[in-house]
């Protein structure tokens, strides 16, 4: 079944801006989440997604509240909501797999959703921007045609995309909302800042640029974060990166040098710096082939129950 705005068939094919021209009140939510300044959510009940990951969680989840990412250029940030089951999965898209990764997203949901007879399902894009390249415009086009493949009625909801998300500055283009989160308990999305990215998050950054597909990092059955098992190959040239100064890096480790926020050379770096001292991750950090285990404890941070390490 199509993806749907007010009932109707919408154009996967369609520019963002004729989209919303055609559904005003798209344009008017849009404008109201640019409008709005980011909120700094602190890690209590906090459950960060990084890229190429996702969760899914519902309302009577007792440790997780808030499911949230950041650091979006050309990237999309996608929330995936049941209105009846409340269940909610937030994911970071980069264009690796769309077709793969929208459909992973639609199963995790309607697997919380089954034993409920009642409500739709609701999906919002967030992200991109008039980048030269024109990555982001590429990816909403994928995640529109994606989800209007699906057997399911997609309601689209939120679309604040590509030259939606667009704001210029001395002839340079910038995303306006670079993150979101979403409040599982009330389905409400804001702009926001996550000051703590953890566990893990050198870790899963090396995932990523190791060559990472989707992946599903949250159990919310057990209410558990898993992390790994992951394995690599020891990336190439690694002192290499590690020598340039950041102007390299930034021009040749990201889609779009001139947008980047100011702390990506910063993070790349200390993902590189996690990779050349783990080169070979089945010795050094998954020897037994076993995932690192994470709760929320009393206070509502992360905390580790279960390591592979000895």
């Amino acid at each position: 079944m199509p993806l749907l705005v007010n009932g109707e068939r919408i154009d996967p094919a369609r520019p963002a801006g004729d989209t919303v021209r055609a559904y005003p009140h798209l344009e008017e939510k849009a404008k109201l989440l640019r409008s709005q300044p980011a909120r700094v959510v602190e890690p209590r009940g906090l459950l960060y997604v990084q890229q190429r990951e996702f969760a899914v969680t519902t309302p009577k989840d007792g440790s997780v509240s808030i499911l949230g990412s950041d650091d979006a250029t050309t990237c999309h940030i996608v929330v995936l909501r049941h209105t009846g089951s409340g269940a909610t999965c937030l994911t970071h898209c980069d264009g690796s797999d769309t077709d793969a990764e929208v459909s992973l997203i639609m199963s995790s949901v309607k697997s919380l959703s089954a034993a409920t007879g009642y409500g739709r399902l609701e999906v919002h894009l967030v992200g991109g921007f008039n980048d030269d390249r024109q990555l982001s415009q590429k990816l909403t086009n994928q995640l529109l045609r994606a989800f209007d493949l699906q057997p399911d009625d997609v309601h689209l909801v939120t679309f604040c995309v590509t030259e939606l998300n667009d704001r210029e500055e001395e002839d340079i283009h910038f995303p306006i909302v670079y993150g979101i989160a979403v409040n599982v308990k009330t389905g409400e999305i804001f702009p926001a800042t996550f000051p703590v990215k953890g566990p893990d998050e050198d870790l899963r950054s090396a995932h990523v640029l190791t060559g990472a597909t989707l992946t599903n990092i949250y159990d919310a059955e057990v209410e558990q974060l898993h992390i790994g098992p992951y394995f690599w190959r020891p990336f190439p040239h690694v002192d290499f990166w590690l020598e340039q100064d950041d102007e390299q890096i930034l021009q040749n480790l990201s889609t779009s040098p001139l947008a980047e926020p100011p702390h990506f050379v910063s993070h790349i770096r200390s993902t590189l710096t996690f990779l050349k001292a783990h080169p070979f991750p089945s010795r050094s950090l998954f020897p037994d082939r076993k995932p690192r285990i994470y709760k929320k404890n009393s206070d509502g941070l992360w905390e580790q129950v279960c390591s592979d390490r000895t």
